[in-house]
């Protein structure tokens, strides 16, 4: 699967309204066919910065960055941000997540 990670600053006036501002874009990836996740998730330690956490099938990441909607949030996003978004982006050999055995919950019973 090709799994990204990408941390979004937003401009701190808008960083409340980001859920709302990007569901469109947020909703229309989750509808795509190779879409395995892509959820957000706010800092703890900084209120405007997001982290997106996506996945696809490796066959979908060319359709996915190809999509009318990616193109409307590369015209519609941007100007809420303070910054160009960091990204990590790299493919892995499996298609879900995986346990961190290290940290192993004990089955009830």
């Amino acid at each position: 699967m090709i799994f990204i990670t990408a941390k979004f600053r937003i401009l701190p006036e808008h960083a409340d309204e980001w859920p709302t501002i990007s569901r469109a874009f947020t909703e229309a990836t989750r509808a795509e066919p190779g879409c395995l996740w892509f959820d957000w998730s706010r800092s703890l330690d900084d209120p405007t910065e997001y982290v997106l956490v996506e996945a696809f099938r490796d066959d979908a990441g060319a359709a996915h960055v190809q999509s009318a909607h990616f193109t409307a949030a590369r015209r519609d996003l941007p100007p809420y941000l303070a910054e160009t978004p960091r990204i990590v982006n790299m493919t892995v050999p499996q298609d879900d997540w995986s346990l961190l055995g290290e940290m192993a919950v004990a089955e009830p019973g």
